[in-house]
């Protein structure tokens, strides 16, 4: 009997402890939708379109539905609108896709792209923070994405994970140091101290990434701006 009351309360306590951590999982999405859900009202009352979505498939979906069948497509250098899969069925629909990113490109045709996509029909990118209050910042080496961002598309569309969510300005520029800059230049094969530290040391090098930061606090006035806020971790 004693075996047995044994087995019994082991089995329900491995039991209990399954079912914990099976809630665990959805707690955390409950609270990752429940932020994004408040910094998607506060980018629309900042003059934003901004909405969420439950994945990486609704988000592509989305964009094929902002996207016109033809349009030019510029794409800043994003992990996130990569990770979506989309640039290859917008190809499909006949859209000319500005991609610096694209294997085998020279360094002319990089700055071609590049300025393609201060003038593009349409802007995919990403940002480096999202604010509780509503504001998107982003920062970049070159500043073709953050040119792109500010003026000259016809429309811009920000798709970011709710990973990249953070409480406020300060939170976001220790984000944009500490856990967006270190892994993103170190992908990029750059040599330099938060490549090999993991974290930013405000070096001096030729190579520093980070050097123009742009705060998005209220829609660019002459830019249609849409935001897609994804409810999973999508870039860095």
């Amino acid at each position: 009997m004693g075996r047995d009351t044994g087995d019994a309360w082991k089995t329900s306590s491995e039991d209990f402890y399954a079912r914990r951590l099976a809630n665990y999982a959805g707690l955390l999405q409950w609270q990752a939708e429940t932020r994004a859900q408040r910094a998607v009202e506060a980018l629309q009352k900042n003059g934003f379109t901004a909405v969420f979505v439950k994945d990486r498939e609704e988000a592509r979906a989305r964009i094929l539905n902002l996207v016109p069948p033809g349009a030019a497509v510029g794409v800043g250098g994003s992990i996130t609108i990569r990770q979506i899969g989309v640039l290859t069925e917008l190809q499909q629909s006949g859209c000319v896709v500005h991609d610096h990113w694209a294997e085998g490109i020279s360094f002319e045709e990089t700055m071609r792209v590049r300025r393609a996509h201060l003038n593009c029909d349409v802007f995919l990118t990403s940002a480096n923070a999202i604010t509780q209050d509503g504001q998107i910042v982003s920062c970049d080496g070159v500043g073709n994405r953050v040119g792109a961002m500010i003026f000259g598309p016809g429309r811009v569309v920000i798709v970011a994970g709710t990973n990249k969510l953070v409480k406020d300005l300060p939170e976001a520029m220790k984000r944009v140091k500490e856990v967006a800059a270190p892994p993103t230049l170190k992908e990029l094969g750059l040599s330099l101290p938060c490549t090999e530290t993991g974290i930013c040391n405000d070096c001096r090098s030729e190579s520093r990434g980070c050097r123009v930061t742009v705060i998005l606090e209220r829609r660019p006035a002459l830019t249609d701006t849409t935001v897609l806020l994804v409810g999973e971790a999508l870039g860095f």
